[in-house]
C-alpha cells in the first residue's frame, strides 16, 4: 500500500503522491489511512511547513474505489479512515497546497475545497456524481458550496454530478491557476517553496483566521455528512448504482420512490 501513497520530504515540504495508476487512482480504505498519516507527520513534524498533494500527469484521483466502499463504512465517521482523513485536512494548521490534472472525481474535488491552493492542469476534469451514485455529499461540500458559489450553483454540482473543466472551477474561485498538464507539479511546488520560506507561525495565524468563521459549522457538516454517507451506502439506489457500475450499464432508479 505504501507504493499507492507515496510520501517524500525535501526542503520543509512533504510531498503526498496518489500512485495507483491502474485504478486511476481509485482510493481504498487503506490509502485514505495512509493519507490521514502523512497529514498526521506533517502536524507533528516542525519541520514540516507544507503539504503538496499530487497524482499524476494524466489523473488526479477518480474518488473512491467503489469495490472497497461497497462493503460500506464500519463504526462512527471519525473512526474511519476517510472520514479521519477529511477531519485532518479540515483541521490542518500547515497550509496544504495541490497539484491536479486529469479527473478528480468524488473526494478529489471535495478535498480541495479544505486547501489553501490548488493548481490544475488544463485536462483537469472535476466531478462530484454522489447523489448520482446514490450516496450524499461529504467532506463538507454541502455547507462550502453554497456558501461560496451561492445555493443553486452549488445545488447544480451535487444534485446532477456532471463534471466541469479547469475554465470552469477557475471562473468559479475553486482552483487558484490553470497550467500546462507537463507544468502543474512544477508551479505547486514553487508555491508550496514560497510558503515555506514565509514567517512559519504568521502563515499558520493566516490559515487560521482565514477558516476560523465556519470551522464550528464545518465539522458539525462533516459529521452529519459522514453518518448519513455511511447510510447511503447500504441503500438500495447505491446498491443499484454500484452493480450498474461494475456491469458497465446505466442504472435504473425508476422502481424507487
Amino acid at each position: 500500500m505504501a507504493d499507492f501513497i507515496q510520501s517524500e520530504l525535501s526542503n520543509q515540504i512533504l510531498t503526498v503522491r496518489i500512485n495507483r495508476p491502474e485504478r486511476k487512482n481509485a482510493l481504498t480504505h487503506a490509502m485514505y489511512t495512509a493519507l490521514g498519516d502523512a497529514l498526521e507527520q506533517a502536524e507533528a513534524d516542525a519541520d514540516i511547513r507544507c503539504v503538496l498533494f499530487s497524482g499524476s500527469q494524466d489523473c488526479f484521483t477518480a474518488g473512491n474505489d467503489l469495490g472497497d466502499f461497497a462493503s460500506g463504512l464500519q463504526g462512527a465517521f471519525t473512526e474511519t479512515p476517510v472520514g479521519r482523513f477529511l477531519l485532518l485536512l479540515a483541521k490542518a494548521t500547515k497550509p496544504v497546497v495541490v497539484s491536479v490534472n486529469g479527473p478528480a472525481v468524488g473526494v478529489g474535488t471535495t478535498m480541495l475545497l479544505h486547501c489553501d491552493m490548488v493548481f490544475a492542469g488544463s485536462n483537469a476534469r472535476f466531478q462530484m456524481p454522489f447523489a448520482s451514485l446514490g450516496l450524499c455529499p461529504e467532506g463538507g461540500s454541502s455547507l462550502l458550496l453554497p456558501t461560496w458559489l451561492g445555493r443553486v450553483r452549488a445545488a447544480e454540482l451535487l444534485m446532477l454530478g456532471g463534471a466541469f473543466s479547469a475554465e470552469d472551477a477557475y471562473r468559479m474561485g475553486l482552483i487558484n491557476r490553470i497550467c500546462d498538464p507537463a507544468e502543474t507539479d512544477n508551479v505547486a511546488r514553487e508555491a508550496c517553496q514560497k510558503l515555506a520560506s514565509q514567517p512559519p507561525a504568521a502563515i499558520r495565524a493566516t490559515k487560521k483566521l482565514l477558516g476560523s468563521p465556519t470551522q464550528e459549522a464545518l465539522t458539525a457538516t462533516m459529521m452529519a455528512e459522514g453518518e448519513l454517507f455511511a447510510e447511503r451506502l447500504k441503500s438500495p439506489e447505491a446498491a443499484e448504482a454500484f452493480s450498474a457500475f461494475m456491469q458497465k450499464r446505466k442504472p435504473d432508479f425508476s422502481r424507487f420512490k
